[in-house]
């Protein structure tokens, strides 16, 4: 077993096809996921049965693997009488809305507790005292609390984007020709597994370490002054 440099050179054309497919289906799962994770964050800091509710939706897609969320909507709505013989079809026959949905949610369940603990973290006095200079609840919310949890929560989000990352390689099982799917092409027509794996995991690493660069970055502009001298 060893590298070919030559298959690896001829494969980079597809492993990149595959590269944009991932990223094609990752930009819309992190905002989705953040879509979605936003209100159930906030009802979950509420007493009540909002609270309740939230912490079950936390908990389902929290539990649930997102191959199996996959399948599920991709081979097991279509099934359903309201959506093969409704509209929906055309939303759910689409490979790539089914992945985005999928791994949005998956994604949403995470990214709530993150938000919350973030959320959790704000002293209740400086939101009192955003109060008393008179700002409504929802400027409190938007110009107050979110931007200080998204500095309490960038290397809490940070783990999360990085583990999506690599979850996108689940959807090849719903016919998406991903990063991984691409070089396992490589592979049935090369018959080298190596080869286009190992060039396949160079690929995730530099996009894994460009994003930690990234978040370093923002950290240290943004977290500046909790920094010690």
């Amino acid at each position: 077993m060893h590298f070919d440099v030559e298959i690896a050179w001829e494969s980079l054309p597809a492993l990149l096809n595959g590269l944009g497919t991932t990223l094609t289906v990752l930009i819309p799962v992190l905002i989705l996921g953040l879509l979605f994770a936003l209100p159930v964050a906030l009802a979950r800091l509420q007493p009540g049965p909002r609270s309740t509710v939230a912490a079950m939706y936390i908990g389902f897609f929290r539990g649930v693997p997102s191959l199996v969320l996959l399948y599920l909507i991709y081979s097991g709505l279509p099934q359903l009488t309201i959506v093969r013989d409704t509209f929906l079809w055309q939303f759910f026959s689409n490979a790539y809305v089914c992945a985005w949905l999928g791994l949005a949610l998956t994604h949403s369940g995470f990214m709530a507790e993150i938000i919350r603990g973030g959320l959790a973290a704000i002293p209740a006095g400086t939101v009192e005292a955003a109060a008393t200079l008179g700002l409504t609840p929802r400027q409190i919310l938007f110009r107050l609390r979110l931007p200080m949890a998204a500095r309490y929560v960038l290397k809490a989000y940070q783990n999360e984007l990085l583990i999506m990352v690599k979850s996108t390689a689940a959807v090849s099982a719903i016919t998406l020709v991903d990063l991984t799917s691409a070089a396992n092409t490589v592979f049935d027509y090369t018959y080298d597994p190596f080869t286009p794996l190992m060039t396949a995991a160079a690929i995730y690493w530099c996009l894994i370490n460009m994003l930690r660069f990234g978040f370093a970055t923002a950290d240290r502009k943004f977290n500046r002054h909790l920094v010690k001298s």
